[in-house]
């Protein structure tokens, strides 16, 4: 019988920025609609990434660590949480 059981997975990340980019590097994470920024300073940006499993999350975190002026992204944190009435 096939497992269906959902979640729900939420992931903190740190973003480190080149020197100056911080402000626009911000912008485009804005406007991607999926991570949301937490704080910003210091050419570093936290955000924190929701989706339906670890796969999404990783998809999100290769994409914010592939956008231009970003030195490098770090998952900082996951946690999962089984979604009520998803029992097997």
């Amino acid at each position: 019988m096939a497992d269906e059981r959902r979640y729900h997975h939420i992931s903190s990340a740190v973003i480190a920025v080149m020197p100056g980019r911080l402000a626009e590097v911000a912008d485009v994470i804005v406007a991607m609609g999926g991570p949301e920024i937490r704080a910003q300073e210091n050419n570093r940006i936290v955000v924190v990434m929701e989706g339906e499993s670890a796969g999404e999350l990783g998809a999100q975190l290769t994409a914010l660590g592939a956008l231009d002026g970003v030195v490098a992204a770090n998952m900082v944190f996951e946690h999962i949480e089984e979604l009520e009435g998803s029992a097997p």
